[in-house]
This record gives structure tokens, sequence and C-alpha cells, in this order.
């Protein structure tokens, strides 16, 4: 018996072969909030009836179902390339570093066809009965990643899903030992694609990655469920760098309205050899939108600069997360 409690939940993912089709889970997130529930569209019936004072219980009728909600966590130093996949959409094979354990993912953004997901959860009862509830064709339409000054490398990821069964036996949860990335390991790095180096006075960074579908086709023959979401718009990436004013270096591009690449990176403790277990996001164009210096007070001056990432004509925005795993 688990704890009747949120002590007791559990989250199991797998990658779907067939949008929609259950596959039991092989991965296991330590999550921190989740929000994933089925929801359904009922139509009353509005006939009249003579002296019918409520409507009639069997003339409502189940018209549409889907599953949506966020998931969020603390990235960690493994088991997390199935998220960065189904996010970025390139199918990714770790490549072994040498002769050693530590395996290299590069997830290139790419179109997410074919990209599904089954993330099981299990919901305990305060009886200690931990209930199933599979959602099956889990499209990932956001995620948004964050480290602030003392904190976490956090992700949050906005799910869209197809249905959920709850006749799946729940996966039994096993745990490797995991570690989070985190603030003490972040580095940033702008300048030239390529040769980007260290920018001073960065206190806090967001990086949000949208992959807009079209997540409302339901058509007849379909059982009130939807097909697979179709991509319907270019991906937008935007995203935030909290600082203080040591420097114009993104003074002086938001005033140019001038290009420079991104990396943002955590770096971990040694694999093997020259290898450290890694997180790294390349945006090889950002433009910045938002946030000349402004002073309101005595204090340091702390802007805060948005950004857009943009296409460079040659390379493609991507993560690369370095780790222990052999598959995703």
């Amino acid at each position: 018996m688990a704890i009747g409690s949120g002590l007791g939940a559990q989250i199991g993912i797998a990658a779907e072969s067939s949008y929609g089709t259950y596959v039991a889970p092989t991965k296991f997130i330590e999550f921190t909030k989740e929000g994933l529930v089925l929801k359904k569209t009922t139509a009353q019936s509005a006939g009249i009836a003579a002296g019918r004072l409520l409507p009639l219980s069997s003339r409502r009728v189940l018209t549409r179902k889907e599953v949506s909600g966020p998931l969020e966590m603390e990235i960690a130093n493994k088991g997390m390339g199935i998220i960065f996949q189904a996010l970025m959409g390139t199918s990714v094979t770790p490549v072994q570093q040498a002769a050693t354990t530590a395996y290299l993912q590069t997830h290139t953004l790419a179109s997410v066809a074919g990209k599904s997901l089954t993330i099981q959860k299990g919901v305990p009862l305060t009886s200690g009965t931990v209930t199933d509830k599979s959602m099956l064709g889990c499209k990932i339409t956001s995620g948004e990643f964050s480290c602030d000054v003392g904190g976490m490398l956090t992700g949050s990821f906005e799910i869209d899903g197809r249905d959920c069964d709850e006749t799946q036996t729940l996966a039994a949860a096993s745990y490797s030992n995991m570690a989070p990335f985190h603030f003490g390991q972040m580095a940033l790095k702008t300048g030239t694609f390529g040769t980007e180096t260290a920018l001073d006075g960065i206190r806090k960074v967001s990086c949000k990655i949208e992959r807009p579908q079209d997540v409302e086709r339901f058509y007849a023959n379909q059982s009130a469920l939807k097909k697979e979401p179709i991509e319907n718009d270019q991906v937008k990436i935007t995203g935030s760098l909290d600082s203080d004013y040591v420097a114009t270096t993104l003074d002086d591009l938001h005033t140019s309205d001038g290009a420079t690449s991104l990396v943002w990176e955590f770096i971990g403790p040694i694999i093997a050899s020259t290898y450290a277990e890694t997180f790294r996001i390349t945006l090889p164009a950002i433009k910045l939108d938002e946030g000349p210096p402004a002073v309101d007070g005595f204090g340091v001056v702390k802007p805060t600069f948005t950004f857009t990432g943009l296409y460079d004509g040659t390379n493609l925005p991507k993560i690369e997360y370095l780790s222990t795993d052999v598959t995703l």
C-alpha cells in the first residue's frame, strides 16, 4: 500500500508507436506538480415532454473527450530525454562518448509529427490504493525552462491528449539515483554562433518553446476522440534574462536590434573522462524585445531583457543532454 496522499503519487512515461495507443511506462519522472485531466463535452436534450420539470438523465450524451493540463518538474541528470524528444521533434539515439558511460542526446528542432506519449499517473486514495489514469496520445504543445538565483532548473510542459484510460495496470515505479541541475551549475553565453563567451551579471533565465498545433481535429467515425494534432503555425521561442547592469552588451543589442547566439547550459559532475552531466539549450539567433535599463531607486539597476528566438538561416535551435542514459 502507498501513502494515501500526494506522497504516494507517480508519473510514468513511454513513447507511443501509434497515436493514442497505450504503451506501458518505461520512465518514471520525479515531478513537482501535475494537472493532467480528462475533459468531456456533453449535450443535454431540450426536448419538451408534458409535465416533465427536470431534464432526463438518459437524454444526456457524451459527445467529445480529450486530455489537457500541465506537468511540472525539476530537470534531472537522467531520464529526461523522452520529454525533450516529444518537445523538439527529432528522433534521437544517445551517442556514446568515446568508450565511456557518457551518452549524448542532441534534440534539434524538427516536426513533432508522430511524437506522442502515454503518460500514466497514479493518484492515491486516502486508503493508500493508487488509482491508474493513463493519458493517451499526449502531445507537448509547449515547454518552459527556468532557473533563478539559488534555485533548481525547472521545466513546465503543457500537454494535449486524446483520451484517459483507467483500465490499465498501474506500472510499478522505479527510480534511478537522479540529481537536479541547479543555479550553481548555470552558465549563459552570447556572441557569434560557435564561439559564444560568458555573459556577466545574469541572475535568472527562462526560455519557452511553443509548438502550435491544431488540437481540434474532432471528426465523425472517431468515437468522440480527436485525431493526432497537426502543426499549424511556426515554432515560437521566447524568454527573459534577469540581470544586474554590469555591462552594456545586452543593452547595445536591444538598441541596435542586433542578433546574437545564446547558449544556456548547466554542467554537472564528471561522468567519465572529460564528459560531464550536461543540459544545454542553444539558440543560434535571438533578438531582444524589451528591457532597456531604468533607474527606479538607490539600488543596483536590474534590467530584465526579453528575447525572441529566430532562425539564423543555417543552424537550428537544439537541446543537448549528456547523461548515462543508454536509451531514451
